[in-house]
């Protein structure tokens, strides 16, 4: 019965244009049972109840609302994060960025430092709570500038030590001007002219805060440099998420103030550009 269900639900989200109508039907059904789609057919059998409630989330999703939305919950890394209306829904390419951040704060341990991190337009809490679960001698910071999203961050993050703040990443922390090892972030990087392209999931349901940044898509990513040159102490690293269109003009914001070396642009898992990185140089 559960194959059918999904069957018929992946045939909808598809007509509505859902990018991946088998996963989120499957995902959704196992939500409403509370089971793993890994195990939806050892489901013996779906009661009225909640075959309705599958079929108004169903309805829902093909309405273009996002899958993590309805369910929740977003999983990124090894964390589930809390997330809804009001706050950026965090993908799947921004678990690269998290995991360099990862590895450059591993790095600061095995020095026999304790690294600092921050988080810059930190939204869910995404990034900063994996740095700090992996990383769990690293002391981690992190910056929100929506009223929403920082009350989403809070909830993820609780608990977990992180220092978060609530205000425009621009003038966050000059408490820790020269201290940093870390500085990462995943801005809003879409040129206002790219309006009508976006999916309207994100369109339709991410603060645009965090989605929209000046006619260039870099007018954040300009303010992640200066913020940077700021916090970190000399040869700290800095990376940045960008659209996979700006894999010249976002590390180009680097070079061009000539405080940075090893300025670096990469690539995710589907060979896009994604995120640049940057040492200080001075």
């Amino acid at each position: 019965m559960t194959r059918e269900l999904v069957r018929q639900a992946a045939l909808r989200l598809a007509d509505a244009g859902v990018a991946s109508p088998d996963f989120d039907a499957a995902e959704l059904l196992a939500h409403v049972l509370g089971t793993t789609r890994s195990r939806l057919g050892l489901v013996d059998a779906v009661t009225p109840e909640q075959a309705e409630t599958y079929d108004a989330l169903v309805t829902r999703r093909a309405a273009r609302e996002p899958l993590q939305h309805l369910t929740g919950s977003a999983a990124f890394r090894y964390v589930e994060l809390a997330v809804g209306p009001g706050v950026f829904v965090p993908r799947p390419e921004t678990e690269l960025l998290a995991g360099w951040a990862v590895e450059q704060a591993a790095a600061v341990v095995a020095a026999g430092r304790v690294p600092v991190v921050v988080d810059l337009c930190t939204g869910s809490g995404a990034i900063a709570l994996a740095v700090a679960t992996e990383v769990p001698t690293a002391e981690v910071h992190a910056v929100e500038l929506g009223d929403p999203a920082v009350e989403w961050a809070a909830r993820n993050l609780s608990g977990t030590g992180v220092d978060l703040r609530h205000g425009d990443m621009a003038d966050a922390f000059p408490d820790l001007d020269g201290t940093v090892d870390v500085v990462v972030c995943n801005p809003p990087y879409i040129p206002l002219d790219a309006y009508e392209s976006v999916a309207p999931e994100a369109r339709d349901h991410d603060p645009e805060l965090a989605l929209f940044s000046g006619q260039d898509g870099l007018v954040a990513m300009r303010v992640v440099e200066r913020v940077a040159a700021r916090l970190l102490v000399p040869s700290g690293v800095v990376g940045a998420e960008h659209a996979d269109a700006q894999g010249s003009s976002a590390p180009a914001v680097f070079v061009a103030t000539g405080r940075w070396s090893d300025v670096r642009d990469h690539a995710d898992l589907a060979g896009r550009s994604r995120f640049v990185t940057a040492r200080l140089a001075r």
